[in-house]
């Protein structure tokens, strides 16, 4: 039987099957047991090696050859596209309930589709419910460029549930100017002047505002000039936008240089002075104020209290207070009566030097005299009172803030705790989160983070964890951050055990802690003759740390997993 298969094989390597099917680097003879040379297989056979006995089955040997030798021929030809069984779909349906609606539909976008008709096509095929919510959603977040947030645009003001108004098209040229792609916010202009849509003020605005904070002052003056060609008008409230944009982002100058150049051309009003007095005031530059003060009288227009109250904070950035308070008394003499813009001018200048009797002074001038304060004023006032450490006094304003219904931002009760956790116990900012969440105010991950924080730091775990889960409440996810604070407070009171439970959860959810924060847990567990229990979470904070690294590395390299 030998000498058969030795004589097939060498017949079969001459005249049957050549190399695509048995290349040369698969070798037969590491998979036979035959005492066979690689001659045999190689050299020409004769006459004599060949018999074929008459009751040779050539089908027995090619049965025992696929047996021997598994051959797996690759085709190149791609498989046919099958529609996914309902089991699949439903598994897809079920990854994509992770994802918001704006996350589908950016998730378009890294598919790298070719065409805007396979890209809109696709988007179709995402079946969300669209409002222009979602629309500011994507093209605000993720890292869309230019075109792709242009196309998806497109896309969105095709749909039926999405109004094709200035509103919409302004939630665009926002996200664009944002991002300062420039080129594609004027085509969305073009775009929208064509489809018969003319921008408004607050359209101006976005325009300009994102000229110049591209540093692109030049090409902002020349897209006022050439308003006309979009649909808008240069008169003097389009003024007043370019001015207020310039003097918004320290371009004081090139305000005053366009202002000069622009009299006789444009008519301006009380507000077009106003805007470049308020923008020299910034500077302190009293030069420049007088003269503008001068030329808006000389103009027939009548200083009025926003006029006052940047002249009062211009001579308080200089340090003439005095001045300042005979600018207000001046005021007050011309029958003009102050409002809430002058008080917080006079009001900050006092601040500035320390002076809180002075500041207190003015602050029940302004509630005795009928002038409602908003806002700004207490915001002010608590702040300053919180840096000088008058804890008690901060309170005080705060419970009368609230008690005049103006109920504090999300940003100002952050500005109100961050000074309060860099100095004594957590108490007074525990007090003010309390307070604000009794009148239903918006606390900020970064005001809960402090907080975390300073209750890590003087091992009040109770207030901690109670804390952890009304974070948790208000939507906000724990990252890193939080779980350090959580777990070196839990460290800091000997609750080992619930510890390491923390940190077990947070290396779950693919968070690793610093090791700073490891070391501690890992000292405290060995103090406790818990050798074993220090053992375990080694290993795993060893193999966290891996994916943690390789993690950084493929981020470092662009590759997103």
């Amino acid at each position: 039987m030998a000498s058969q298969l030795q004589g097939f094989l060498s017949r079969l390597c001459r005249t049957r099957y050549h190399t695509p099917y048995l290349p040369s680097s698969v070798s037969l003879i590491q998979f036979s047991t035959l005492q066979v040379t690689s001659n045999t297989l190689l050299d020409k056979p004769t006459d004599n090696q060949i018999k074929i006995p008459p009751n040779f089955n050539e089908d027995d040997v090619l049965n025992q050859l696929s047996d021997l030798l598994p051959i797996r021929c690759s085709t190149s030809i791609s498989k046919p596209f099958t529609e996914k069984s309902p089991k699949e779909q439903l598994k897809t349906r079920a990854v994509d309930g992770f994802l918001s609606p704006g996350e589908k539909l950016r998730g378009v976008f890294i598919q790298r589709l070719r065409g805007k008709a396979a890209i809109e096509l696709a988007l179709t095929n995402v079946g969300i419910d669209l409002t222009i919510d979602i629309v500011s959603e994507v093209v605000n977040r993720g890292y869309l460029g230019g075109e792709a947030m242009v196309v998806f645009f497109n896309w969105a003001v095709k749909q039926p549930t999405i109004r094709k108004d200035v509103d919409t098209y302004n939630v665009i040229i926002k996200a664009l100017g944002r991002r300062k792609f420039i080129e594609f916010m004027v085509e969305v202009l073009k775009d929208m002047h064509f489809q018969g849509i003319s921008p408004n003020y607050e359209t101006l605005y976005l325009v300009m505002d994102s000229f110049i904070k591209a540093h692109q002052v030049s090409k902002a003056i020349q897209m006022f000039r050439n308003l006309e060609e979009f649909g808008g008008k240069c008169d003097t409230e389009s003024l007043n936008v370019l001015l207020q944009c310039l003097c918004q982002r320290s371009h004081v100058g090139a305000a005053n240089s366009f202002f000069n150049a622009m009299k006789g051309e444009i008519p301006f009003n009380c507000m077009t002075y106003n805007v470049i007095i308020g923008g020299w005031s910034k500077y302190g530059k009293i030069g420049e104020m007088e003269s503008c003060l001068k030329a808006m009288v000389a103009d027939g227009f009548s200083p009025n209290c926003l006029t006052f109250s940047h002249l009062i904070e211009g001579l308080g950035r200089t340090g003439r207070i005095d001045d300042a308070v005979a600018v207000f008394h001046h005021m007050e003499e011309k029958g003009c009566v102050p409002d809430a813009n002058v008080y917080n001018a006079l009001i900050s200048n006092f601040i500035s030097t320390g002076d809180f009797n002075e500041t207190m002074k003015y602050y029940n001038a302004m509630v005795s005299g009928n002038c409602k304060p908003d806002m700004n004023t207490y915001t002010k006032l608590i702040v300053a009172f919180l840096k000088a450490r008058k804890v008690a006094d901060a309170l005080e304003m705060l419970d009368e803030m609230v008690g005049r219904g103006i109920i504090p931002t999300t940003g100002a009760i952050t500005s109100f705790i961050e000074p309060l956790c860099q100095f004594g116990p957590p108490y007074a900012a525990m007090m003010i989160y309390k307070k604000a969440r009794k009148v239903g105010c918006g606390i900020s991950l970064k005001a809960y983070k402090l907080l975390l924080m300073r209750l890590s730091r003087f091992g009040k775990c109770g207030m901690l964890l109670n804390l952890w889960d009304e974070m948790q409440e208000s939507g906000y996810s724990s990252d890193t951050e939080v779980y350090e604070y959580v777990i070196n407070g839990l460290c800091n009171i000997g609750q080992l055990e619930t510890a390491v439970l923390v940190m077990e959860e947070s290396l779950r959810k693919g968070f690793c802690p610093s090791r700073l924060i490891w070391s501690k847990l890992n000292n405290k567990l060995l103090a406790s003759n818990k050798v074993e229990r220090a053992y375990k979470l080694f290993l795993k904070i060893k193999v966290a740390r891996q994916n943690d690294n390789a993690q950084r590395f493929w981020r470092a390299n662009g590759w997103h997993f």
